[in-house]
């Protein structure tokens, strides 16, 4: 045996009595203490033994292979233990995070237990701080917030305050106001009163010049005593052409029908946009009343009063001295198109769309005869001159003559073939006119209502509305082609103008022929004087 060998041999003999002497002596020492102990337990009631005895646990299964590997010096072995047991503990702590993800509990050991609860808690701190944030933000919101409600509380009574005053100034300025009213009212009535007074005097100041005139030249004419209610006939004028005297912005609205003054020149207008107007040249008066459009006016044969059909299914009666109502007549279940005056003036003729024709009193107002003959709307009423003969048009294509008296038909025109619009009667009775929605105009002897006497084509737009001149040589024509035509009754030639820019919806000869006037949808009323002409005196 070598030295190196000896003396390995040695060392190891002597590390080896050192253990031994050193678990001897740890032996002793455990001994010691044991003896110790069972010496002082043995000095204690064997009752308090009983009580204080302290049960085994065993310890973990990682804490015993550690404390055995140490005890036996494997520290190699020790290491690789370690590393096994802390992987496997964190693939237990991964796995179990993962199965309560999905739903599925893995009851941990303590060291898992306490790393979710750790991450729990810094779920739930971290929540706080969040909350903290939000509670700060939402605090200054509130403050800012509450700034904003005092500043629109301020401004609100502020508001208020000035509602208040301005309230109070209203009331007393509407008081102020109430104390001027009478005084307006009374400047308003003598304005139009003057007004009036002004347009009488011009009216009458017209009138004596024209009679001055006409003095030198009464002695070359000569008119027969059997002409009759042609006493005031004018002299008959060869048309060449019109000439514009005047154009008026009547209406906003188109103008429905227009009527001259039987004794003055005013003219009065009524349109769609439910008023009626007077004129001479200037606006004299303006009447509201009706709810709907007017369709027709006339005036009474003194003058003093005006008549209006209307939309709304009344007629209405106008005092023109005040400009008001003094008269509704309802008893019509549908629209009235048209009325006309008796020449005595205390019975007023209206025709309605709901076909019939009523004759009322204006003493009582009530209707005295309902009309029944025509099968469709009736368009056009019109009284014969001083007469008790009513002739009515209808959209049936025909025409009646009624004797207003006994409320009953005379005799029936057939002689159209499209609706009829309207129908008039010259000033001496004994030519009527009728037109409808073809343009064709058939003139009639009152004396022979067999067939027309004659028929001019006027088409193939609408006719919407005659008049005859004053002598009943002339007829004015109103056409939907915005034309206005003036027929020569005895040889039937017609002239032509277009004088609208719209449909023309009614005309009329003043109240020597001289003049025509023309109203159309345009809502414009036209003057038109006839010039270039030669004189053939009525023999």
């Amino acid at each position: 045996m070598s030295a190196r060998q000896k003396k390995g041999t040695g060392i190891e003999n002597k590390v080896f009595s050192e253990k031994k002497e050193r678990s001897v002596e740890g032996n002793d020492l455990e001994n010691a203490i044991r003896g110790a102990t069972s010496s002082t337990d043995s000095r204690r009631k064997p009752g308090l033994l009983k009580q204080q005895i302290i049960p085994k646990i065993p310890e973990a299964v990682d804490d015993f292979l550690r404390n055995f590997l140490l005890r036996a010096g494997l520290k190699r072995t020790l290491k690789s233990f370690e590393a096994e047991w802390y992987s496997s503990a964190q693939k237990l702590l991964a796995e179990s995070l993962r199965m309560a993800a999905t739903g599925v509990f893995f009851l941990p050991d303590a060291l898992t237990h306490r790393k979710l609860l750790q991450r729990e808690l810094e779920k739930v701190f971290g929540e706080k701080d969040l909350l903290i944030q939000e509670v700060l933000v939402a605090g200054e919101s509130l403050v800012r917030m509450q700034r904003e409600r005092d500043f629109h509380q301020l401004q609100y009574q502020r508001v208020t305050k000035e509602k208040k005053g301005l309230i109070k100034d209203i009331k007393q300025l509407k008081k102020h106001l109430e104390s001027y009213e009478p005084a307006l009212k009374q400047l308003d009535d003598k304005y139009q009163e003057n007004l009036m007074q002004k347009m009488l005097i011009s009216l009458k100041k017209d009138k004596i010049q024209n009679k001055a005139e006409a003095k030198p030249n009464q002695e070359k004419y000569q008119i027969k005593k059997d002409r009759g209610l042609l006493l005031f006939s004018e002299t008959l004028k060869s048309l060449t052409s019109l000439s514009l005297s005047c154009s008026i912005r009547a209406h906003r609205l188109p103008i429905t029908c227009i009527d001259l003054h039987p004794c003055e020149l005013i003219l009065a207008s009524a349109s769609d946009d439910c008023s009626w107007k007077l004129w001479v040249c200037e606006l004299v008066m303006t009447g509201e009343g009706h709810s709907e459009w007017l369709s027709s006016c006339s005036f009474h044969p003194n003058g003093m009063h005006l008549a209006t059909t209307s939309g709304d299914t009344t007629v209405q009666l106008w005092d023109l001295s005040c400009g008001s109502c003094v008269l509704t007549l309802s008893c019509h279940n549908q629209p009235t198109w048209d009325c006309s005056f008796h020449s005595c003036g205390h019975f007023l003729a209206s025709c309605s769309a709901d076909r019939t024709t009523k004759l009322w009193d204006l003493n009582n107002g009530c209707c005295r005869l309902t009309m029944f003959r025509h099968t469709a709307s009736v368009n056009s009423v019109c009284f014969v001159p001083f007469s008790n003969l009513l002739l009515t048009a209808s959209t049936d294509k025909t025409l009646v003559m009624w004797d207003a008296r006994l409320g009953v038909c005379a005799t029936t025109l057939k002689g159209h073939q499209h609706p009829c619009n309207h129908a008039t009667i010259s000033l001496a009775g004994n030519t009527m006119a009728s037109c409808d929605s073809h343009g064709i105009i058939n003139l009639w002897d009152i004396r022979k209502t067999v067939f027309p006497i004659a028929t001019i084509d006027a088409g193939p737009m609408a006719a919407n509305h005659l008049a005859f001149s004053p002598s009943g040589k002339r007829l004015a024509v109103a056409s939907s082609d915005s034309l206005l035509r003036v027929v020569a009754v005895d040889s039937c030639k017609v002239s032509s103008l277009s004088v609208h820019r719209q449909d023309l919806q009614s005309v009329s000869f003043d109240h020597k022929g001289e003049t025509l006037v023309s109203a159309g949808s345009d809502g414009v009323i036209n003057v038109w004087s006839l010039y270039e002409f030669e004189t053939l005196f009525n023999e």
